[in-house]
């Protein structure tokens, strides 16, 4: 659909309802499909549901690292990873009671919490945006501003927040400065020609167009071939994956309190596991079923780990600078309906770092490196389709 009219945000919040409604009904089976009161005995480990927002994928290469690596089990946790989908906001099932944890975007879920979703964010796994806009190199696309006049792809369903917010930044009108065309989760129409610049995730869809042949050479692009901007180098990213826990638990459920730090040990336990073991966390997640190939996955652990590392302040601390600049953009970027992410600040239960560090103490305490501060990359090549 091009030149949108309807606010994508707005859709966001279809998406929430409409997931809540799933989750609702999903809630109306038998007892034993609902997560399990936390805390157990020695003998019976405590039952975990972690909702994904997204199919299995590296993305999240450190819970199906944790899990692989019997991380969670030496908590005395039984975890279940649940693949999310288009149709699943993990804040709403979490805020519903179907989990016990979920991973959500900061922007994503403090709209969700502005209307009713008692959530916290207990741990931010990534400290860097992993958002591109991605254009051809001929389209002269190296800063929002040169968006002015061209066909811009997002995809909506709050993926946008930092699009709307650099092209706000460079005193560009959402609704009559570029033409906004609804994309899909994927590079095709960049490929084709129908936009100039396509919204990308560094660690899956700019993977896309580097997997893609280049009719003019019969060989794969290169990143000579494009051009990318950074909402990191605009001034303008926002927090994503992050690890959020039901508030209302949190405050007067002490076997929840202390599975939560659990949690979050064996989780960024897995995460150090994901860095310091690429290779091995690329052959986890695809043993788990990842529909993506092999070079994909490991060109997606590589990005992904570059979102994370180095972590100064401990993997899974929320820096309060970043939580500021994402609430700030939240509050005062509006889109094409002249509508922003959230009308009030976030109250004081939004984020806290207290779970991660008691976590972070018990790691560094067995001598776990968790800053990760001599983090190097690798150099991934990528196989034509992903493969």
């Amino acid at each position: 659909m091009r030149l949108t009219s309807r606010s994508a945000w707005g859709t966001a919040t279809i998406g929430a309802v409409t997931a809540l409604l799933l989750s609702a009904c999903a809630g109306s089976g038998d007892a034993a499909d609902a997560p399990s009161a936390s805390g157990s005995s020695d003998a019976t480990p405590t039952k975990v549901k972690l909702q994904l927002q997204w199919f299995t994928q590296a993305q999240f290469a450190g819970y199906y690292a944790a899990l692989d690596q019997g991380y969670y089990e030496d908590e005395g946790l039984d975890v279940e990873i649940v693949e999310g989908g288009v149709d699943i906001v993990p804040q709403s099932v979490l805020a519903d009671g179907s989990v016990d944890f979920a991973i959500a975007w900061v922007p994503k879920a403090l709209a969700s919490r502005e209307q009713g979703a008692g959530i916290t964010d207990v741990a931010q796994i990534f400290q860097r945006s992993g958002t591109l806009q991605v254009s051809f190199k001929d389209k002269g696309i190296s800063s929002a501003a040169d968006l002015a006049g061209k066909k811009v792809g997002n995809w909506g369903f709050g993926n946008e927040f930092e699009l709307f917010a650099g092209m706000s930044k460079a005193d560009l009108d959402p609704a009559t400065d570029v033409t906004l065309v609804q994309q899909q989760f994927d590079m095709n129409a960049l490929l084709s020609g129908e936009i100039d610049a396509a919204q990308a995730m560094t660690y899956n869809e700019y993977a896309q167009v580097l997997e893609a042949t280049n009719p003019a050479t019969g060989e794969l692009y290169t990143p000579d071939d494009f051009s990318v901007v950074d909402w990191n180098d605009e001034g303008t990213a926002m927090l994503q994956d992050a690890v959020w826990a039901n508030t209302e638990r949190l405050a007067d459920d002490a076997e929840y309190q202390d599975t939560t730090v659990k949690f979050l040990k064996a989780s960024l336990k897995g995460w150090i596991y994901a860095r310091d073991n690429p290779e091995k966390a690329r052959d986890i997640v695809v043993a788990a079923g990842s529909q993506l190939g092999a070079s994909h996955q490991l060109w997606q652990v590589n990005e992904v780990n570059k979102l994370i590392w180095p972590s100064m302040d401990g993997i899974g601390t929320v820096d309060e600078a970043l939580w500021k600049q994402t609430v700030d953009i939240a509050l005062h970027t509006k889109n094409d309906q002249g509508a922003t992410v959230i009308t009030s600040e976030p109250d004081d239960d939004a984020y806290t770092n207290e779970y991660v560090e008691k976590a972070l103490g018990e790691l560094e305490d067995e001598g776990v490196d968790v800053r990760g501060g001599d983090y190097t990359p690798l150099d991934v090549t990528l196989e034509a389709g992903g493969k």
